[in-house]
Protein backbone atom coordinates (compact mmCIF):
# COMPACT_ATOMS: atom_id res chain seq x y z
CA UNK A 1 0.00 0.00 0.00
CA UNK A 2 2.83 2.42 0.74
CA UNK A 3 4.75 1.44 -2.24
CA UNK A 4 0.95 2.19 -4.33
CA UNK A 5 0.64 5.82 -2.46
CA UNK A 6 4.05 6.40 -3.52
CA UNK A 7 3.51 5.86 -7.07
CA UNK A 8 0.07 7.80 -6.91
CA UNK A 9 2.34 10.56 -5.75
CA UNK A 10 5.34 10.64 -8.26
CA UNK A 11 2.13 10.56 -11.13
CA UNK A 12 0.79 13.45 -9.28
CA UNK A 13 4.41 15.41 -9.26
CA UNK A 14 5.20 14.63 -12.76
CA UNK A 15 1.75 16.33 -13.91
CA UNK A 16 2.54 19.07 -11.63
CA UNK A 17 5.40 19.49 -13.67
CA UNK A 18 3.99 19.28 -16.65
CA UNK A 19 2.05 22.02 -15.87
CA UNK A 20 4.72 24.09 -14.46
CA UNK A 21 6.62 24.02 -17.38
CA UNK A 22 3.97 24.40 -19.91
CA UNK A 23 3.97 27.97 -19.70
CA UNK A 24 7.34 28.53 -20.71
CA UNK A 25 8.40 25.85 -23.20
CA UNK A 26 7.77 26.15 -26.62
CA UNK A 27 7.01 21.96 -26.44
CA UNK A 28 4.71 22.71 -23.53
CA UNK A 29 6.00 19.98 -21.93
CA UNK A 30 5.54 16.94 -24.11
CA UNK A 31 5.66 13.50 -21.94
CA UNK A 32 6.54 9.76 -23.03
CA UNK A 33 3.14 8.31 -22.01
CA UNK A 34 2.63 8.58 -25.77
CA UNK A 35 4.90 5.53 -27.11
CA UNK A 36 7.09 5.88 -30.65
CA UNK A 37 5.96 4.79 -33.53
CA UNK A 38 8.96 1.75 -33.35
CA UNK A 39 7.86 0.42 -29.60
CA UNK A 40 4.12 -0.26 -30.40
CA UNK A 41 3.16 -3.51 -29.15
CA UNK A 42 6.52 -4.22 -26.73
CA UNK A 43 6.27 -3.99 -22.87
CA UNK A 44 8.11 -1.57 -20.35
CA UNK A 45 10.78 -3.29 -18.10
CA UNK A 46 9.14 -3.73 -14.70
CA UNK A 47 11.17 -1.42 -12.44
CA UNK A 48 9.90 1.45 -10.42
CA UNK A 49 8.47 3.84 -12.12
CA UNK A 50 10.88 7.11 -12.37
CA UNK A 51 10.33 10.55 -13.52
CA UNK A 52 12.93 12.30 -15.79
CA UNK A 53 12.90 15.86 -17.00
CA UNK A 54 14.66 16.95 -19.73
CA UNK A 55 15.55 20.57 -20.34
CA UNK A 56 17.49 22.07 -23.41
CA UNK A 57 17.84 25.97 -24.69
CA UNK A 58 16.10 24.73 -27.80
CA UNK A 59 14.27 27.46 -29.99
CA UNK A 60 11.45 27.27 -31.44
CA UNK A 61 11.37 25.18 -34.78
CA UNK A 62 14.82 23.25 -34.49
CA UNK A 63 14.15 19.90 -36.16
CA UNK A 64 16.71 18.56 -34.23
CA UNK A 65 15.14 18.68 -31.03
CA UNK A 66 12.46 16.66 -32.45
CA UNK A 67 14.95 13.48 -33.06
CA UNK A 68 16.49 14.40 -29.48
CA UNK A 69 13.07 13.22 -28.14
CA UNK A 70 12.19 10.82 -30.15
CA UNK A 71 15.22 8.80 -28.91
CA UNK A 72 14.47 9.87 -25.33
CA UNK A 73 10.63 9.09 -25.52
CA UNK A 74 11.81 5.54 -27.12
CA UNK A 75 14.06 4.49 -23.93
CA UNK A 76 11.63 6.23 -21.40
CA UNK A 77 8.89 3.77 -23.19
CA UNK A 78 11.39 0.96 -22.41
CA UNK A 79 12.38 1.97 -19.19
CA UNK A 80 9.43 2.74 -17.37
CA UNK A 81 9.47 6.61 -17.35
CA UNK A 82 7.77 9.60 -17.30
CA UNK A 83 9.60 11.44 -19.53
CA UNK A 84 8.93 15.17 -19.41
CA UNK A 85 10.20 18.10 -22.11
CA UNK A 86 10.60 21.65 -21.61
CA UNK A 87 12.59 24.41 -23.52
CA UNK A 88 14.00 27.87 -23.38
CA UNK A 89 16.50 29.64 -25.66
CA UNK A 90 17.27 32.23 -22.93
CA UNK A 91 19.71 31.08 -20.54
CA UNK A 92 17.09 32.47 -17.60
CA UNK A 93 14.38 30.84 -19.10
CA UNK A 94 16.15 27.42 -19.09
CA UNK A 95 17.39 27.47 -15.47
CA UNK A 96 13.97 28.27 -14.02
CA UNK A 97 12.54 25.59 -15.84
CA UNK A 98 15.63 23.14 -14.23
CA UNK A 99 14.74 24.73 -10.72
CA UNK A 100 10.85 24.04 -11.41
CA UNK A 101 11.56 20.18 -12.23
CA UNK A 102 14.02 20.16 -8.94
CA UNK A 103 10.90 22.06 -6.94
CA UNK A 104 8.98 19.04 -8.15
CA UNK A 105 11.47 15.86 -7.13
CA UNK A 106 11.95 14.35 -10.37
CA UNK A 107 13.78 11.21 -10.42
CA UNK A 108 16.52 12.69 -12.75
CA UNK A 109 17.76 15.58 -14.84
CA UNK A 110 19.13 15.68 -18.71
CA UNK A 111 19.99 18.98 -19.07
CA UNK A 112 22.09 21.47 -21.72
CA UNK A 113 24.65 23.24 -21.31
CA UNK A 114 24.71 25.72 -23.85
CA UNK A 115 25.92 28.95 -21.66
CA UNK A 116 27.03 26.94 -18.70
CA UNK A 117 27.32 29.84 -16.11
CA UNK A 118 23.61 30.22 -16.26
CA UNK A 119 23.18 26.39 -15.17
CA UNK A 120 25.53 26.41 -12.73
CA UNK A 121 24.16 27.45 -9.39
CA UNK A 122 20.73 25.54 -10.25
CA UNK A 123 22.57 22.18 -11.14
CA UNK A 124 24.37 22.59 -7.57
CA UNK A 125 20.77 22.80 -6.15
CA UNK A 126 20.44 19.72 -7.96
CA UNK A 127 23.22 17.68 -6.69
CA UNK A 128 22.37 19.12 -3.39
CA UNK A 129 18.57 17.78 -3.58
CA UNK A 130 20.33 14.07 -4.45
CA UNK A 131 18.95 14.68 -8.14
CA UNK A 132 21.09 12.52 -10.60
CA UNK A 133 21.88 15.07 -13.54
CA UNK A 134 23.44 14.03 -17.26
CA UNK A 135 24.71 16.58 -19.95
CA UNK A 136 23.62 16.12 -23.51
CA UNK A 137 24.78 17.77 -26.68
CA UNK A 138 26.29 21.07 -25.44
CA UNK A 139 29.03 22.47 -23.18
CA UNK A 140 30.61 19.06 -22.51
CA UNK A 141 33.42 20.25 -20.89
CA UNK A 142 31.79 21.99 -17.80
CA UNK A 143 29.71 18.15 -17.70
CA UNK A 144 31.88 16.88 -14.65
CA UNK A 145 32.64 20.65 -12.79
CA UNK A 146 28.48 20.62 -12.50
CA UNK A 147 28.14 17.32 -11.11
CA UNK A 148 26.72 15.77 -13.93
CA UNK A 149 27.69 12.13 -14.10
CA UNK A 150 27.75 11.53 -17.89
CA UNK A 151 27.82 13.41 -21.07
CA UNK A 152 26.36 12.05 -24.46
CA UNK A 153 27.44 14.58 -27.44
CA UNK A 154 30.22 14.91 -29.89
CA UNK A 155 33.80 17.03 -29.33
CA UNK A 156 32.55 20.00 -31.00
CA UNK A 157 36.29 21.28 -31.59
CA UNK A 158 36.80 17.96 -32.85
CA UNK A 159 33.85 18.53 -35.03
CA UNK A 160 34.70 21.87 -36.16
CA UNK A 161 37.81 20.73 -37.37
CA UNK A 162 36.33 18.01 -39.03
CA UNK A 163 34.44 20.50 -41.12
CA UNK A 164 37.73 22.79 -42.00
CA UNK A 165 39.45 19.42 -42.81
CA UNK A 166 36.74 19.19 -45.36
CA UNK A 167 36.52 21.75 -46.87
CA UNK A 168 40.07 22.20 -47.40
CA UNK A 169 40.08 18.51 -49.21
CA UNK A 170 37.38 19.92 -51.40
CA UNK A 171 39.41 23.20 -52.31
CA UNK A 172 37.80 25.74 -50.88
CA UNK A 173 39.29 29.24 -50.17
CA UNK A 174 36.91 31.37 -47.98
CA UNK A 175 34.02 30.58 -45.91
CA UNK A 176 31.20 31.94 -44.11
CA UNK A 177 30.52 30.45 -40.53
CA UNK A 178 26.94 31.09 -39.71
CA UNK A 179 26.15 31.19 -35.90
CA UNK A 180 21.97 31.18 -35.11
CA UNK A 181 22.34 31.78 -31.11
CA UNK A 182 24.85 34.60 -29.87
CA UNK A 183 26.81 33.15 -26.44
CA UNK A 184 26.24 29.74 -27.22
CA UNK A 185 29.66 28.03 -26.17
CA UNK A 186 29.31 25.07 -28.52
CA UNK A 187 28.70 26.34 -31.86
CA UNK A 188 31.71 28.86 -31.21
CA UNK A 189 33.41 25.81 -30.64
CA UNK A 190 32.39 24.55 -34.13
CA UNK A 191 33.63 27.50 -36.02
CA UNK A 192 36.89 28.20 -34.19
CA UNK A 193 37.60 24.60 -34.11
CA UNK A 194 36.84 24.00 -38.46
CA UNK A 195 38.88 27.83 -38.43
CA UNK A 196 41.67 25.90 -37.08
CA UNK A 197 41.97 23.08 -39.78
CA UNK A 198 40.90 24.81 -42.89
CA UNK A 199 43.81 26.47 -45.17
CA UNK A 200 41.60 29.16 -46.45
CA UNK A 201 39.94 32.11 -44.84
CA UNK A 202 37.03 31.52 -42.39
CA UNK A 203 34.65 34.67 -40.82
CA UNK A 204 31.80 34.31 -38.71
CA UNK A 205 28.83 35.67 -39.10
CA UNK A 206 25.78 36.00 -36.56
CA UNK A 207 21.95 35.44 -37.24
CA UNK A 208 18.95 35.36 -35.09
CA UNK A 209 18.21 31.64 -35.11
CA UNK A 210 14.47 31.83 -34.34
CA UNK A 211 13.88 34.73 -36.91
CA UNK A 212 14.31 32.78 -40.35
CA UNK A 213 13.34 35.83 -42.31
CA UNK A 214 15.99 37.57 -40.77
CA UNK A 215 18.26 34.46 -41.39
CA UNK A 216 17.88 34.56 -45.00
CA UNK A 217 18.37 38.12 -45.37
CA UNK A 218 21.55 38.46 -43.55
CA UNK A 219 22.76 35.36 -46.02
CA UNK A 220 20.95 37.33 -48.57
CA UNK A 221 22.77 40.73 -47.97
CA UNK A 222 26.73 38.63 -47.40
CA UNK A 223 26.29 36.71 -50.33
CA UNK A 224 25.62 39.80 -52.36
CA UNK A 225 28.52 41.63 -50.97
CA UNK A 226 31.21 39.08 -50.61
CA UNK A 227 31.47 37.45 -54.35
CA UNK A 228 34.63 35.69 -52.81
CA UNK A 229 32.60 33.52 -50.92
CA UNK A 230 32.90 29.85 -51.92
CA UNK A 231 31.20 27.86 -49.09
CA UNK A 232 28.68 28.46 -46.24
CA UNK A 233 28.47 26.25 -43.03
CA UNK A 234 25.90 26.59 -41.16
CA UNK A 235 25.66 24.96 -37.62
CA UNK A 236 22.27 23.98 -37.84
CA UNK A 237 19.98 21.61 -40.16
CA UNK A 238 17.19 24.08 -40.31
CA UNK A 239 19.61 26.75 -41.89
CA UNK A 240 21.05 24.66 -44.35
CA UNK A 241 18.16 25.29 -46.50
CA UNK A 242 17.82 29.05 -45.49
CA UNK A 243 21.53 29.69 -46.90
CA UNK A 244 20.72 27.25 -49.85
CA UNK A 245 17.77 29.63 -50.54
CA UNK A 246 19.97 32.92 -49.98
CA UNK A 247 22.67 31.56 -52.88
CA UNK A 248 19.81 30.41 -54.99
CA UNK A 249 17.76 33.92 -54.65
CA UNK A 250 21.75 36.02 -55.86
CA UNK A 251 22.67 33.51 -58.35
CA UNK A 252 25.87 32.11 -56.13
CA UNK A 253 27.45 29.10 -56.85
CA UNK A 254 28.82 28.89 -53.00
CA UNK A 255 28.87 25.36 -51.33
CA UNK A 256 26.26 25.16 -48.77
CA UNK A 257 27.58 22.72 -46.12
CA UNK A 258 26.07 21.78 -42.33
CA UNK A 259 25.90 20.61 -39.18
CA UNK A 260 23.42 18.04 -38.11
CA UNK A 261 20.79 16.14 -40.16
CA UNK A 262 16.89 16.34 -40.56
CA UNK A 263 14.78 15.01 -43.45
CA UNK A 264 15.22 18.50 -45.92
CA UNK A 265 19.22 17.86 -45.60
CA UNK A 266 18.78 13.95 -46.22
CA UNK A 267 16.87 15.23 -49.49
CA UNK A 268 19.31 18.40 -50.50
CA UNK A 269 22.55 15.85 -50.09
CA UNK A 270 20.92 13.54 -52.50
CA UNK A 271 20.00 16.64 -55.14
CA UNK A 272 23.49 17.74 -54.58
CA UNK A 273 21.98 21.25 -52.97
CA UNK A 274 24.55 20.50 -50.05
CA UNK A 275 28.24 19.82 -49.91
CA UNK A 276 28.24 17.73 -46.81
CA UNK A 277 26.39 17.44 -43.31
CA UNK A 278 28.26 16.58 -39.74
CA UNK A 279 25.98 13.90 -38.09
CA UNK A 280 25.85 14.21 -33.83
CA UNK A 281 23.55 11.66 -34.26
CA UNK A 282 20.73 13.40 -31.94
CA UNK A 283 17.99 10.60 -31.63
CA UNK A 284 21.19 9.06 -29.47
CA UNK A 285 21.89 11.70 -27.45
CA UNK A 286 18.24 11.68 -26.02
CA UNK A 287 18.26 7.73 -25.69
CA UNK A 288 21.36 7.25 -23.99
CA UNK A 289 20.23 10.02 -21.57
CA UNK A 290 17.02 8.55 -20.42
CA UNK A 291 19.08 5.16 -20.19
CA UNK A 292 21.72 5.96 -17.94
CA UNK A 293 19.66 8.08 -15.55
CA UNK A 294 17.52 4.72 -15.58
CA UNK A 295 20.64 2.41 -14.98
CA UNK A 296 22.36 4.47 -12.48
CA UNK A 297 18.60 4.14 -10.81
CA UNK A 298 18.15 0.34 -11.13
CA UNK A 299 21.44 -0.93 -10.93
CA UNK A 300 24.16 1.72 -9.85
CA UNK A 301 25.56 2.19 -13.44
CA UNK A 302 27.34 5.24 -14.99
CA UNK A 303 27.61 5.14 -18.69
CA UNK A 304 31.30 7.00 -19.80
CA UNK A 305 33.41 6.98 -16.24
CA UNK A 306 32.40 10.51 -16.46
CA UNK A 307 33.83 10.94 -19.43
CA UNK A 308 32.10 12.04 -22.29
CA UNK A 309 29.86 9.27 -24.72
CA UNK A 310 30.80 10.39 -28.07
CA UNK A 311 27.98 10.32 -30.65
CA UNK A 312 29.53 12.29 -33.57
CA UNK A 313 31.06 13.48 -35.29
CA UNK A 314 30.45 11.40 -38.80
CA UNK A 315 31.02 13.32 -42.43
CA UNK A 316 27.37 12.93 -44.79
CA UNK A 317 27.64 13.24 -48.91
CA UNK A 318 25.32 12.00 -51.17
CA UNK A 319 26.98 8.68 -50.97
CA UNK A 320 25.34 7.84 -47.26
CA UNK A 321 21.58 8.58 -48.36
CA UNK A 322 20.48 5.77 -49.21
CA UNK A 323 21.76 4.10 -46.24
CA UNK A 324 19.79 6.88 -44.29
CA UNK A 325 16.51 7.84 -45.97
CA UNK A 326 14.14 5.26 -44.21
CA UNK A 327 15.50 6.49 -41.10
CA UNK A 328 15.21 9.93 -41.86
CA UNK A 329 11.56 9.07 -42.99
CA UNK A 330 10.78 7.78 -39.60
CA UNK A 331 12.02 10.83 -37.85
CA UNK A 332 14.91 9.50 -36.33
CA UNK A 333 18.24 10.84 -38.20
Amino acid sequence: MARRRALVHAAALAAALALAVAGCSDSGGKDAEEKPEGNKGTKAVNTPRMTIAMVTHSGQGDTFWDIVQKGAQQAAAKDNVKFLYSNDKEAKGQAQLVQAAIDQKVDGLIVTLAKPEAMKDVLAEARSAGIPVVTINSGAQFSAEYGAMSHFGQDEAVAGEAIGTELTKRGKKKALCVLHEQGNVSLEERCDGAKKTFDGRMDKLYVEGTNMPDVLASLTSKLQSDKSLDAVVTLGAPFAATAAKAAKDVGSDVEIDTFDLNAEVVKQLKAKEIGFAVDQQPYLQGYLAVDALWLNATNGNVLGGGKTVLTGPAIVTDKDVPALEKYTAKGTR
